[in-house]
């Protein structure tokens, strides 16, 4: 039976729909706010990703419209080969290409990434370095490229960013929008190409992870991890709305300041045995 409660389980939801698409680690958050609740444990890589397609059923609902044209272009120019690729079909192309490399590391690395890589001191170290990697791409990048200029070898280079966030503290959106920020895209532009990217990694990890795990004794109950899915479903489509709207005004500097402390606080809080590294 499940340690962790319903409250539990609606509070994990809660955050992982809250820091799922911001560049602070949804991840990182499940890692150290799970053992600070009364249940006092790590609800695991498997809750995580399981979590992550109710977030991910925000994007879809969200982007439905942008979705639905990129696919059909996408399979349209599957029968239409020899003929110029036009822009929707060239994003669903790009999307794959910069997928793989999560794909194929998450593969090669599965047991570290549901090991040891879930060390608190290197969840810590990462929230603070790539805070300061995030703030020098805000600060450098020309912020100029849209979308419509994404190159063959810009979606590459997005998907190894993305494929960073396997450790927990890189994040998913903040390795990706920093990448875009660094190669000369505007911030909205990094911002929503993100959001596109971790479509087909996030569904994939999180269905593979439910098959896995189904029928298993597991840190978190199959309700508990439901409710948990549902509240980062609703949660996670409000941030969606209210960050897009944040980014075309303002930079990033606040979610560095706040990576900062938080990786700060979790080097406090292990040195004085609150939390746990493993």
């Amino acid at each position: 039976m499940s340690s962790v409660g319903w409250g539990e389980a609606a509070v994990l939801g809660l955050i992982q729909g809250l820091t799922e698409f911001l560049p602070v680690s949804s991840s990182a958050h499940l890692r150290i706010f799970g053992p600070l609740l009364p249940s006092g444990g790590d609800p695991g890589a498997a809750f995580t990703a399981i979590t992550q397609i109710g977030t991910e059923a925000a994007v879809l609902l969200y982007f439905r419209h942008d979705i639905a044209r990129i696919f059909l272009a996408w399979w349209a120019s599957l029968t239409q080969r020899g003929r110029p690729l036009g822009p929707d079909a060239r994003m669903g192309w790009l999307v794959i290409l910069g997928t793989a490399p999560i794909a194929i590391l998450g593969l090669l690395f599965k047991n570290a990434i549901e090991g040891s890589l879930r060390n608190l001191y290197i969840t810590a170290t990462m929230l603070i370095v790539f805070a300061l990697v995030l703030a020098a791409a805000d600060r450098l990048g020309r912020k100029q490229r849209t979308l419509d200029t994404l190159t063959w070898g810009h979606g590459v280079l997005f998907g190894f960013a993305q494929a960073m966030a396997l450790i927990p503290g890189v994040s998913r959106s903040g390795g990706t929008i920093t990448m875009g920020l660094f190669l000369g895209y505007t911030r909205e532009a990094a911002a929503r190409y993100s959001f596109l990217l971790a479509i087909p990694a996030v569904l994939l990890s999180g269905f593979y992870q439910l098959y896995k795990t189904w029928g298993t004794v597991n840190p978190v109950g199959d309700g508990q991890t439901l409710l948990a899915t549902v509240i980062a479903f609703f949660v996670g489509y409000a941030v969606i709305v209210g960050f897009l709207k944040l980014v075309s005004t303002r930079s990033y500097m606040p979610f560095v300041y706040y990576r900062v402390v938080l990786g700060i606080a979790v080097f406090a809080l292990l040195g004085a045995g609150i939390l746990q590294p493993l």
